[in-house]
This record gives structure tokens, sequence and C-alpha cells, in this order.
């Protein structure tokens, strides 16, 4: 028996499926089950095929898991308190930003750097584009995530040892969804 390649109409309808499927999915609906490390690779790899100009592969992903991902919910809870004024400051969002952390497996601070080659706007497209192929492949292995823009990731660049012309665009939450949460 040969084999049989997908058609064009069928390659075109499983897309449209994932398209069509991919969600915003938070990290109070994850599970406390591990992303594989292979899927984890083959998700960030998908990043790296969004088009740029001029080849500058403005994104940089910066990977938090497992201890290191704790420390980076200290720093966002820290910057919350030290840039938040006490009377609109709230101990609930307070707490909940480490709270949403640690329910979460793992996360990308999303960075863009500006080559100067090209206009701002194009490198931060380019990034957008490297999410967006992130969402889809989360969508493929069932991998809960959305993309987060707080206020608080312009006070990011020390931490993230971010360089005069790079910049944090976001944060891409990723988990496992819990067993009911998946329809």
């Amino acid at each position: 028996m040969e084999d049989s390649k997908p058609t064009k109409q069928e390659k075109a309808a499983i897309l449209k499926g994932i398209i069509k499927s991919r969600r915003s999915v938070f990290p109070k609906n994850y599970s406390d089950e591990k992303i594989d490390d292979e899927i984890l690779e083959e998700i960030l790899e998908s990043a790296n095929f969004a088009p740029n100009h001029k080849r500058t592969k403005p994104v940089r992903l910066k990977v938090f898991r497992g201890e290191e991902k704790s420390k980076f919910g200290l720093k966002l809870a820290e910057i919350y308190k030290s840039t938040t004024r006490p009377e609109v400051f709230l101990e609930k969002k307070y707490i909940d930003i480490t709270n949403k952390i640690s329910k979460t497996d793992t996360l990308l601070a999303i960075c863009v750097n500006f080559s100067g080659l090209v206009p701002e706007w194009e490198e931060i497209a380019s990034a957008a584009m490297s999410v967006q192929n992130m969402y889809l492949t989360c969508t493929v292995y069932g991998i809960g995530c959305y993309w987060s823009t707080p206020g608080m990731i312009v006070h990011l660049g020390d931490f993230l040892g971010l360089e005069e012309n790079q910049r944090c665009i976001g944060l891409f939450y990723m988990g496992k969804v819990k067993e009911d949460q998946s329809s």
C-alpha cells in the first residue's frame, strides 16, 4: 500500500481547525502535570519560523521554570508593590501575582531585539507572529497558554539582563490543561 500524502484541502482543513480552536487558557485552569521537555522545545522552536525582514530574528524568549520561575514571580510582586501608589495598591493582586505564576509550568518573557535595520513595528510584528506560532503549537498539544502584557514589564530590563536595544513586550504563560477544562 502506498503512503498517501494529505491533499492541500486536507492540510487546509487541519490548519483551519487548529486556528479555530486556539484559545487563551489561564493558570487557574492548569493542572500540576509538567510539560514534557520535547514538547516545550517544539513550542519554542515554532517561534523561530515567524517571518522577519532582513533576517533580524528579533524575538528573544527567556524561559522560566522551577526555582527561576518562582524568583520571577517574586520579582513581579516586588515591582507591583514598589510601583503602585498606596491608595490603589491591592493586597489580593500582590498575592495573586505569585500564585498565578506558581500554577504555571513554564513562563516565558517575550522580548524584542531592535536591530535598527528595519522599523521597530516590523520587529514587534515578527515577535507577535512568533507568539502566534507558539499558541498554535500549544493548541495541537493541549497546552494551555496566554500572552499577558502587564504594565510591570517595563521594569524588567535589569532582571532579564536586557541590552539597551531590547525590550520585554509580554509574558507567555503555559501549563497542561486540567481534564475538565479541555473542551
